[in-house]
């Protein structure tokens, strides 16, 4: 699995020392197709490695954030969910949350129109706020096709 090593090695460089947890807990992470919440990571290493609390799941997940790994979105159910930055979608995407069902859909449309909007934002923000912006998220909530069809929204 050469993008899991390949994190691995990244993080290694980073922190200076890697363990277990962190290793199954990326490896729950690569596996996954979805954005998984904390809990659900604990729950599917839980019954394999019972010495992992919930606790080191939490701080391992906010280290990988800080470091880029990976990147956490909000739910409408209260708790965050988590993807792993890949090759695949390493690049420009943002999300589309169905505020009912909770569907997350990555969408990368309108990239370069919207990069360059945001850039423009981001320029402004920095120089009205002497503020430093490392990174963004764009987030639109809403109803998925499924959930509008249910209600009978348009």
């Amino acid at each position: 699995m050469p993008r899991r090593r390949c994190a691995r090695h990244g993080l290694r460089e980073q922190v200076g020392r890697w363990t277990e947890p962190r290793d199954v807990i990326l490896d729950v992470l690569s596996r996954s197709k979805g954005h998984l919440s904390a809990k659900e990571i604990y729950d599917a290493l839980h019954l394999t490695h019972p010495g992992i609390g919930l606790t080191t799941v939490y701080r391992t997940l906010e280290l990988f954030r800080h470091l880029g790994f990976i990147q956490k979105v909000a739910s409408p159910d209260g708790q965050a969910r988590y993807e792993l930055r890949t090759e695949e979608n390493k690049g420009h995407h943002h999300h589309l949350i169905c505020l009912r069902c909770g569907k997350i859909i990555d969408y990368q449309d309108f990239a370069d129109e919207e990069l360059e909007l945001v850039k423009k934002t981001e320029k402004a923000l920095a120089q009205k706020h002497n503020f430093l912006i490392l990174d963004h998220n764009i987030e639109f909530l809403g109803l998925c096709d499924k959930c509008r069809q249910a209600t009978g929204d348009i």
